[in-house]
Parts: structure tokens; C-alpha cells; sequence
């Protein structure tokens, strides 16, 4: 008898789940991208093919319980967890609880070298999918993370007190977007404080058939909130302070970045873009600096079928010795 019991409690408890998964509206996708490209490098004096999955294909769904409560997952390559979220309207906003992009990620650009760069590092926003706690009220996000606490060479123990705070304004019209935004977060290591801020202006015009798409940002230590890279390799390891050990100080590491890119669709089958990014650390007295340009076409084949042949530049360095030229193309099929 008891274990008839049991049995039947299992089978409600499972005909509940099932239930409340039927109720629930699951729209799944994904997508697959494969990279082909040459780079030929004059750090290695050398040039590669090289053919890959990219790391960011996917495959996910967007979840729409009620009106009130949507969820959404994604798992890339791995398999590890792009997102995993859930959000509750709560009629004046919406809280929001999981792993997600952050307020401070912009893609104003499709470079597809590097598992789709988009120039992130070379002047553009990008904090990635961190988890947080994420308040929205209309054209307004405000999130709680957990702080970047990486080391500093000739420095050990770390310490934290506060969340990193990100958030963003943005507007929304006809042929132009606009987004400002920003974040600050601070640890403790090895008894020195290391205080971290970014600040980002950015705008998207739609011209009809082509658009402009362009950013600004600046910040102190900002490899702690944003990649950073001022590396011909593309480095994203970049934008941190330093600690001065002769003196017994830490130097904070300033950063300016900016990108620009434009395009136009041809028709349904031609899209063109080409785009530039620069960004600047200064640390100690010492300047480097990057620039990263391409052009691409984006060529559909079929509805969610996606071949981008592109061509592009990373220059780490003023006198150009540190250059990586990449070609190749991206291709992707979404379903």
C-alpha cells in the first residue's frame, strides 16, 4: 500500500510538470557558424588557414509563461550556458534574475573574423553575459553583478564589499537610436583599492536602405567592466591597472575607444558594411593603442542561410609592426 502510494504521488507530481510545461509558450532556435579564414601575422611571421565551429553557435528558446513571467536559455558549443533567465513584470518594471547581457553591451558592428568580433575590443561596448539582478523600468536598466576581482602582478588577497552597478538609457525612434550608459565597481587587493568606471555614448541612423552606426567610450581601469584590447593579435587582456612596485602604488589605467561602421543592403541577396574602431590605454606614463578595420558582404542565400566573405586589419601598434591581416569568410545557417 505504501508503495502504491508513492507511486501515485510520483505520477502526479509528473503529470503537474508536464502540465505546467504545456501551459508554458516554448519557441525554440539556433544557430550553426563555421569560420574559414587565412591570417597572416607579422608578429609570427606567418600565415594560417584555419576552419572552425564558432563558439558562440547556439541553440535556446524564448519562454512566455504569462504575460507577467517569460524565461529564456541558450547553450553554445561545449556545452556552456550563454543564458539562463527569467523576468517577472511586476507592472511599474520588471525584475530580471539570471545569466544575461548586461546593460553595457552594444553591437553596432558585424565584424564576423575572431567568433564574431563586432570590434568589441577595438572601441566598442561589451561587458558580456555576466549573472545578475536586473531592474527595468521602460527605456531604463539598472543591474547588480558580481565585481571583476582579477589579479595584479606582485599583489595577492583580494576583497569585495559592493556589486558592480552597470545601467543604461535608451531612446528609441523612427530612423535614430540612442543609448548612453554606464558602470562602477571597486575591490581590495593586497590593501589597495582599485576603483573601476565606464561611461559609453552611442547612436544608431537608419537611412533607408543604409545606416550608421557609431559609439564613444571612456573609463578608468575599464578592462574590469568592458573587453579591452590594444593588441594586433586581438588580445581582449587588456585596460587594467598596474601596480608600481618601486614607488608602492597603484596606477590606474585610463582607456578613450570609439568605432564607426556603415552599410546598405544592395537587395534581398547583397549587404555591404565596412567599419573602424580605435581605442587608447594610458598606464604609468606608457600609450598603446589599436586600430581594427574591414570591409564584408553579407550574402543570403535562403531565408536563415548566411554566407559574409570579409577582410580586415588589426594594427596594435603606431609604427605597424604589430599588424595582423585576416581574410576569409563566416558562414551560417539560423533554424
Amino acid at each position: 500500500m505504501k508503495k502504491l502510494m508513492v507511486l501515485v504521488a510520483a505520477l502526479a507530481l509528473v503529470a503537474a510538470s508536464a502540465m505546467t510545461a504545456a501551459a508554458a509558450d516554448w519557441n525554440f532556435y539556433g544557430s550553426a557558424r563555421v569560420a574559414t579564414f587565412y591570417v597572416d601575422s607579422d608578429l609570427a611571421d606567418t600565415t594560417n588557414y584555419a576552419q572552425n565551429l564558432q563558439g558562440n553557435s547556439r541553440i535556446g528558446a524564448n519562454v512566455k509563461v504569462s504575460d507577467e513571467l517569460t524565461g529564456r536559455f541558450e547553450y553554445g558549443t561545449g556545452v556552456n550556458t550563454r543564458i539562463l533567465w527569467g523576468e517577472w513584470n511586476f507592472g511599474a518594471g520588471s525584475l530580471g534574475v539570471g545569466q544575461h547581457y548586461t546593460p553595457l553591451n552594444w553591437f553596432y558592428s558585424n565584424q564576423v573574423f575572431g567568433t564574431d568580433n563586432d570590434l568589441l575590443a577595438q572601441g566598442g561596448v561589451y561587458s558580456g553575459r555576466e549573472s545578475m539582478i536586473q531592474l527595468t523600468f521602460g527605456d531604463f536598466q539598472i543591474a547588480a553583478l558580481a565585481p571583476d576581482t582579477s589579479a595584479i602582478a606582485g599583489l595577492a588577497g583580494t576583497e569585495t564589499d559592493f556589486p558592480a552597478i552597470e545601467a543604461k538609457y535608451s531612446l528609441k525612434m523612427d530612423a535614430f537610436s540612442f543609448e548612453l550608459a554606464g558602470g562602477y565597481q571597486t575591490y581590495e587587493i593586497g590593501g589597495f583599492d582599485v576603483d573601476s568606471w565606464v561611461v559609453a555614448l552611442g547612436g544608431k541612423v537608419n537611412l533607408g536602405a543604409g545606416y550608421l552606426n557609431a559609439n564613444v567610450v571612456t573609463g578608468q581601469n575599464a578592462g574590469n567592466m568592458i573587453a579591452v584590447s590594444v593588441d594586433g593579435d586581438n588580445g581582449w587582456d587588456d585596460g587594467y591597472a598596474v601596480y608600481d612596485a618601486v614607488n608602492n602604488k597603484i596606477e590606474d589605467n585610463d582607456y578613450l575607444g570609439f568605432l564607426v561602421a556603415a552599410g546598405f543592403k544592395a537587395n534581398d541577396m547583397f549587404a555591404f558594411e565596412a567599419g573602424y574602431g580605435w581605442g587608447e590605454t594610458e598606464v604609468a606614463n606608457v600609450d598603446d593603442e589599436v586600430a581594427a578595420y574591414y570591409i564584408q558582404s553579407t550574402i543570403t542565400l535562403a531565408p536563415g542561410v548566411f554566407i559574409t566573405p570579409e577582410i580586415g586589419m588589426f594594427d596594435g601598434d603606431e609604427t605597424g609592426d604589430e599588424e595582423t591581416l585576416y581574410y576569409g569568410a563566416k558562414w551560417q545557417i539560423n533554424f
